[in-house]
């Protein structure tokens, strides 16, 4: 369904892969964040919607779809989660909702995004790629400038899977909503 894409963190038991899920509702603007989110968390949001607000014109996104408020939320029970790689993930999830474009089930994705829109590196590439795998996703979005930090992923890993290296959010987006892929498919319980 639109407004949810998948990002790849790092706790202290090693990756781990989290969802990020979006939605609006009409009435004043405003911006809710839930999920047990730290400090640097609530920064990424704040700087996605900010990014997708004003680029909303270039992302086929009609301006009255960017007004109104904003709910982001990471499910993962009480678990605190902090740090700057959700920003290119919580970007997504918006696009996605705003141009109701699903987001490919095989890809997970990890790099912090500036108000421009530029991705900047991060920390933890190997952990975040191996939870990737474990959880069968086949594709990684990741920051450029972590590119020489694939070398430390076992081999036989790399080999089953495909990495995007970016410099820009419009480059996450292609790959993420490319369109006629497969999207994310989520059952209830």
């Amino acid at each position: 369904m639109p407004g949810v894409a998948t990002g790849l963190s790092v706790t202290g038991a090693g990756g781990d892969v989290l969802f990020i899920e979006a939605t609006s509702m009409p009435g004043k603007e405003g911006f809710v964040l839930t999920g047990q989110l730290g400090d640097v968390m609530k920064e990424s949001a704040q700087i996605a919607l900010s990014y997708v607000r004003s680029h909303a014109s270039e992302l086929g996104i009609p301006g009255e779809r960017v007004r109104g408020r904003f709910h982001l939320h990471v499910p993962a029970g009480a678990v605190p989660k902090d740090g700057p790689s959700a920003g290119i993930t919580m970007t997504t999830a918006l696009v996605s909702l705003l141009t109701d474009q699903p987001v490919r089930a095989s890809v997970g994705m990890t790099g912090e995004v500036t108000l421009q829109g530029r991705v900047l590196p991060i920390g933890g590439l190997k952990q975040k790629v191996l939870a990737a795998h474990r959880a069968g996703l086949t594709e990684v979005i990741l920051p450029k400038r972590n590119e020489g930090d694939l070398e430390d992923v076992p081999e036989q890993v790399r080999e089953q899977m495909t990495f995007h290296p970016v410099e820009d959010v419009r480059d996450v987006l292609a790959v993420a909503l490319r369109a006629g892929e497969p999207a994310a498919v989520t059952h209830a319980a």
